[in-house]
């Protein structure tokens, strides 16, 4: 799926505004901060009953946003908040200190260790894209995903 700035927020999906699930945090922007991020993703997921294809899934999509924040900014610290409204979750990870090229997937060589990151983003999500963050100075990669719910 080609990345959108203008992508619809999570209200607009017609949904009680009442089940909309939340939770936002960070951590310094290290190599080490990825596993943490992975990791508080999962615990809160789980606490939300989230199915674990949508967990895994959004395990790999955090990872992936996050590493690159960590290795592609000069940021301090990376953000992430992750809402769930219905059957959609977004994930929004945010960095603080803008490159000067825009996130954007691209095919790796086969010899390449890295480079793929964006293209398994854009295959386990419904939508993803870049805007700037509030400050004007960093930015924001999100992704939408399908939040399957278990059954209680």
């Amino acid at each position: 799926m080609v990345p959108s700035h203008d992508a619809p927020s999570l209200g607009r999906f017609g949904c009680s505004m009442a089940a909309r699930l939340q939770d936002a945090f960070h951590f310094p922007a290290r190599g080490a901060s990825v596993a943490a991020a992975r990791k508080r993703v999962l615990a809160q997921l789980r606490e939300w009953g989230i199915d674990e294809v949508a967990c895994d899934d959004a395990q790999l999509v955090v990872s992936e946003l996050f590493t690159n924040a960590v290795r592609h900014t000069d940021s301090a610290n990376v953000s992430c908040q992750l809402r769930v409204l219905g059957a959609h979750l977004r994930i929004e990870v945010a960095d603080q200190g803008r490159t000067p090229t825009e996130p954007r997937a691209r095919c790796s060589g086969a010899d390449e260790e890295s480079g793929r990151g964006l293209l398994l983003v854009g295959a386990l999500s419904q939508a993803w894209g870049v805007r700037p963050d509030d400050s004007g100075r960093g930015r924001v990669v999100w992704a939408d995903l399908a939040a399957g719910r278990l059954t209680p």
